[in-house]
């Protein structure tokens, strides 16, 4: 949890046997939770390299979040 954010590194195998990297970003409670989920177009090798793209993406996002816009 960073502020009032939840960031949640995700990663997914391709049918290649590569994968790829989303972020989770997911703010408020209970009825009032909203949910913004981005995927990332490098695919690597490994889901260590992938979740680390994809929590550094979510920190790059926290500073600037119009850069995803």
């Amino acid at each position: 949890m960073v502020g009032r954010y939840l960031i949640t590194p995700i990663f997914r195998i391709n049918e290649n046997g590569r994968f790829t990297a989303s972020v989770s970003i997911r703010s408020g409670q209970g009825s009032s939770t909203h949910c913004r989920i981005y995927s990332f177009e490098p695919e690597f090798v490994s889901s260590e390299k992938a979740l680390n793209h994809a929590a550094s993406q979510g920190h790059v996002w926290l500073s600037n979040p119009q850069a995803f816009a």
